[in-house]
């Protein structure tokens, strides 16, 4: 390694990547291929997106110009849908950026960090790349939370910040906003980092808790449930306070007009994200039920999610379908960020039709 990196990078373990074989392949090709593997949705955003690119495009030029640095229409469209004043809320380049922008303004170097775990590893290379020390309490076995041990682990670690991703990522744990709550309040000189991506799947939020109490801090993303991914959009809730102290470190300057009027058209079109989520809840609850039927193969966790967890008697089998799988043009999740989800793969739920091609396939292995 250079002789010129930091001194956190030269012992840091690199985020894992999945593949990327969908950009790999010709655009005919594309839709041969069920990408199962991100957590995005499997299906375009808004017709609204599309309309108002168009009308962009087809505009006066601007691509000579920097994006505007305070789009009041975005803030208001954010606003609405998370039912908060312009206040607590700013906008970011998604919401991997937003939590480096989070490490740099409320981490110092030597700082301890706990996440709830295992949970999203990419958080965890963020903190650790600004020199946080990052202890994580895992989930049990079988993926059941105990409030008291974990509860027991922040009264003995004192940490700056807690990472709650809710719900988590791969596991599909959610926390109620009543228990969140009781953590900020029992907590208070712990700044927690509830990570929403997949928020409006489970159908709550702890969203009204940044009025209330300064420890909390909430990323959100466009990527899931608005389809949004390729536009690389987040924002954050929290109180005035904190959003100002980030905003002296913000690149107001970073986020593309077109992701900027993209996010508006798909926020004003929330009825369009709920009836997908209602497809992927329809869909998961199938999805599951027929995996039950599998059980002597494989077990299937629940999730407040997009996705689901399948555990595999050992790590080899795993390999075995997840390659079967892939060379059928469905790619899944290899789970390997902790010993606990080695024998693990994570499903993204899509339509109802695209998880009856993935149930028939896995079908078709064990009938073998």
């Amino acid at each position: 390694m250079s002789g010129f990196v930091n001194k956190f990078l030269r012992e840091l373990k690199p985020y894992k990547l999945a593949s990327h074989k969908i950009w790999a392949v010709s655009p005919q090709k594309r839709s041969e291929i069920l990408k199962l593997d991100w957590n995005e949705a499997t299906v375009p955003p808004s017709p609204k997106v599309t309309a108002r690119l168009r009308e962009l495009l087809d505009g006066p030029g601007f691509f000579n110009l920097y994006p505007t640095t305070h789009n009041e229409s975005l803030l208001e469209a954010i606003s609405r849908f998370a039912e908060l004043p312009c206040s607590n809320i700013q906008y970011f380049g998604s919401s991997d950026v937003l939590h480096e922008y989070i490490c740099r303004s409320f981490l110092c170097p030597g700082d301890e960090v706990l996440i709830l775990g295992p949970s999203y590893d990419n958080f965890r290379l963020t903190c650790q790349s600004g020199g946080a020390h990052v202890n994580f309490f895992n989930y049990d076995k079988d993926f059941c939370f105990h409030a008291d041990a974990f509860e027991a682990e922040l009264s003995r670690l004192k940490p700056a910040m807690a990472y709650i991703c809710n719900p988590n990522n791969p596991t599909g744990n959610f926390h109620t906003p009543q228990y969140i709550q009781h953590l900020l309040e029992k907590y208070p000189s712990t700044l927690f980092l509830i990570d929403e991506a997949y928020g409006e799947f489970a159908g709550e939020s702890s969203k009204d808790l940044v009025k209330t109490h300064a420890n909390i801090l909430i990323t959100r993303t466009l990527s899931k449930a608005f389809a949004m991914a390729n536009f690389r959009f987040g924002y954050l809730l929290s109180c005035e306070d904190n959003i100002a102290a980030i905003g002296k470190i913000r690149n107001p300057k970073n986020i593309s007009t077109i992701s900027q009027e993209a996010a508006i058209a798909a926020l004003d079109d929330a009825a369009y994200m709920r009836s997908y989520v209602e497809q992927v809840h329809k869909a998961q609850d199938w999805f599951v039920s027929e995996c039950e039927a599998l059980r002597e193969h494989f077990q299937v966790f629940p999730s407040r999610g997009n996705f689901n967890l399948l555990r595999f008697a050992g790590r080899e089998e795993k390999l075995s379908l997840l390659q079967y799988l892939a060379q059928r043009n469905i790619f899944v999740r290899d789970t390997t960020q902790d010993e606990s989800v080695q024998n693990c793969f994570r499903v993204t739920i899509g339509t109802p039709e695209q998880m009856k091609r993935v149930l028939d396939e896995i079908k078709s292995y064990y009938a073998k």
